[in-house]
C-alpha cells in the first residue's frame, strides 16, 4: 500500500483508516490505497477494492457507508449500489471504488492513478 507523501490531517487520516478497516472487515480483496493529493481536486485519496460477487460488492459498500457515517465522517455520495458491479463511494476526502473482479480488470483505474507524474515540460 503506498504511503502518503506528507502527513495527512487528522480527519483525512481517520477517514482512510476507517475505510481500510471496514474493507478488511468485509473481506474485500486486493485493496489498494492511492494518494492523489495534488493529482486531482476531486479527493486526496482513492481506495480501490474488489468483492467476489454482486452480493459481496453490495455488502462491502453498505458496510463501508455505515462505518463512515458511524465514525462521524458524514454521509457519503454513492453510485452503482443497485447493480453492484462497480460501487463508487465519495466521502469528500476519499473516494472508494468497490468492483467485481472482471469489472475492475476491464477499467483498471488504479493503473491510471498510480502512473508517475509527467514533467511540466514534457514535449507532445
Amino acid at each position: 500500500m503506498p504511503s502518503p507523501a506528507g502527513a495527512p490531517d487528522d480527519s483525512l487520516s481517520r477517514a482512510v483508516k476507517t475505510a481500510l478497516a471496514s474493507l478488511e472487515d468485509s473481506k474485500a480483496e486486493d485493496i489498494v490505497s492511492i494518494d492523489i493529493q495534488g493529482k486531482s481536486p476531486l479527493a486526496d485519496y482513492m481506495i480501490v477494492a474488489s468483492g467476489r460477487s454482486h452480493r459481496h460488492v453490495g455488502a462491502v459498500a453498505e458496510r463501508l457507508i455505515r462505518a463512515l457515517k458511524e465514525a462521524g465522517l458524514g454521509s457519503a455520495r454513492v453510485e452503482g449500489l443497485a447493480g453492484a458491479d462497480w460501487v463508487l463511494i465519495d466521502s469528500g476526502d476519499i473516494i472508494v471504488h468497490v468492483f467485481r473482479p472482471e469489472v475492475r480488470e476491464f477499467y483498471n483505474i488504479e493503473k491510471m492513478w498510480q502512473a508517475p507524474d509527467l514533467e511540466d515540460e514534457t514535449l507532445h
